[in-house]
């Protein structure tokens, strides 16, 4: 399944909005150098959808605040 997120880094406290079934807003704590606010987003969307993070993959957007992540299901 692909979902579009938009990436708020920086923030003060994490939190994960779902706009629709396939759109997700994300913030997080970590600054975007050298994928550190990338990774964080992983590990948010593998608790979030309850699967180990291998089975998330960021597709498009490395560098940009809307991404495109590849959720693998169980």
């Amino acid at each position: 399944m692909l979902i579009n997120v938009k990436v708020f880094p920086c923030s003060k406290e994490e939190e994960i909005i779902k706009k629709s079934e396939h759109s997700f807003e994300i913030k997080v704590k970590e600054r975007p150098v050298m994928g550190q606010a990338n990774k964080r987003v992983t590990r948010v969307l593998s608790s979030y959808f309850n699967i180990p993070e291998k089975g998330v993959k960021l597709v498009k957007g490395f560098r940009e605040r809307n991404k495109v992540f590849e959720i693998y299901e169980k």
